[in-house]
């Protein structure tokens, strides 16, 4: 069983329309969003989901005014004043436990927090794991990390070759809990200054983990010239391109009527992308 990953340096590249893309080329395989801040795979999958799981994160201070002495050890303790007036603000609680530990007569509890739901559904083009946090809570890998557990319980299971990820952006610990382990990380950048500078962040965290990665390089030819860059500084590193995207006002309208590309008249669009496809196959060896 493969990996691949997509990820970006910053939203907006097109790692969703490629991973959709992936998931419509691809056999036996299971799909995985693990942007679960703004999950958006499912809609271009159009998945029936069949199975709804609460997650828990971090567990909350709660203070038990029966117990309180309203001594205000643990107001002036909590760095994210999420206490006022002896009641804790779950959405300012971090979960640190620092009051917990602090309260002299035991009076903070700390509780199991619902920060939101894992969902198991299943598509036209395969099962897919995705999941959503509440407004306003915090990610910081746990959920991912139990999104992507499951595809591979999923992927074992049932036999599966491949899981196809699409990954948040950034290089934050989402993507840090998206990217350890996996065969190949496929990041999608754009020609731009601020694209190439993110590009080369989530190259350095690649290779930080000892992982192999590829670019696509999505809308080329809006600036060749930056895109010969990238291509230059890929070659310097021994890194892979295997996509150049045209830009292509169609691909808006496939993403407005949640279709992916290569299932729209996208023209050189959709097939640039069989192509990248063809070259993914041969860098996983499947």
């Amino acid at each position: 069983m493969k990996e691949l990953v997509i990820v970006s340096g910053k939203g907006g590249t097109g790692k969703t329309c490629v991973a959709g893309s992936l998931a419509v080329l691809a056999r036996n395989k299971v799909m995985v969003d693990s942007d679960v801040d703004a999950a958006n795979l499912h809609l271009l999958l159009q998945p029936e989901e069949h199975e709804k799981r609460p997650f828990y994160g971090l567990p909350k201070a709660v203070i038990e005014k029966k117990d309180c002495l309203e001594c205000g050890l643990c107001t002036n303790l909590c760095r994210f004043d999420a206490i006022r007036e002896f009641v804790v603000n779950p959405s300012a609680c971090e979960g640190c436990g620092v009051c917990f530990h602090a309260c002299p007569v035991d009076a903070v509890k700390m509780v199991d927090h619902l920060a939101g739901y894992l969902y198991l559904s299943d598509t036209k083009y395969g099962p897919l794991v995705h999941a959503q946090l509440g407004i306003a809570e915090g990610n910081s890998g746990k959920l991912v990390s139990a999104v992507r557990q499951q595809a591979k319980e999923i992927a074992e299971k049932e036999g599966h070759d491949l899981i196809i990820t699409d990954g948040p952006p950034g290089i934050g610990c989402p993507v840090i809990a998206s990217l350890s382990g996996v065969d190949l990380a496929l990041i999608v950048t754009e020609p731009t200054l601020s694209g190439i500078h993110d590009l080369e962040r989530v190259l350095a965290l690649v290779e930080h983990f000892q992982g192999k990665a590829a670019v696509c390089i999505n809308k080329w030819d809006l600036s060749p010239l930056n895109s010969r860059e990238i291509e230059s500084f890929c070659a310097a590193g021994d890194v892979s391109v295997v996509g150049k995207i045209p830009y292509e006002p169609a691909v808006n309208d496939a993403v407005r009527l949640g279709r992916p590309v290569v299932q729209y008249d996208c023209g050189r669009v959709a097939e640039e992308v069989v192509n990248m496809w063809d070259r993914l196959v041969k860098l996983l060896s499947l």
